[in-house]
């Protein structure tokens, strides 16, 4: 059974959407990579850990654990203040690759709803997502 930690439950929220589609891009992992390299949630996480890490949530995925399992994990560890974050960043995922296929918007759909991100907040944090990463 995997424990997660404060940093681990906020790069499992990336993993899974990424993974949602069964196709985790460059894009997308550059994405996770670049966040968890400059966001201050990260500040006193070792960046060596982060392959580690995500291959842990990726073992997750691969084995008996349903989603709604998996997302109640990071549910149990994260604060309730970082819900927000932690749908933000996985928004970011989603959107980095310019892509958004319909694995992940039902996967952002299912962490909404186990992290209790209303629905105003939601589109608010898709929007600045969907903004922060559009292309020309």
């Amino acid at each position: 059974m995997t424990t997660l930690n404060l940093h681990t439950a906020l790069i499992s929220t990336m993993v899974i959407v990424s993974a949602a589609d069964r196709e985790m891009t460059d894009r997308e992992l550059f994405t996770i990579g670049e966040i968890v390299r400059t966001l201050p949630v990260f500040a006193d996480y070792e960046e060596e850990h982060l392959p580690d890490d995500a291959a842990t949530c990726v073992d997750m995925l691969n084995g008996d654990q349903k989603l709604e399992e998996i997302i109640g994990k990071i549910r149990a560890v994260l604060p309730k203040k970082i819900y927000d974050t932690a749908y933000a960043l996985a928004c970011d995922v989603a959107v980095s690759d310019g892509q958004l296929s319909q694995e992940e918007l039902r996967m952002l759909e299912m962490l909404r709803h186990g992290l209790d991100v209303d629905r105003l907040t939601a589109a608010a944090i898709e929007r600045g997502s969907a903004v922060r990463y559009a292309r020309i």
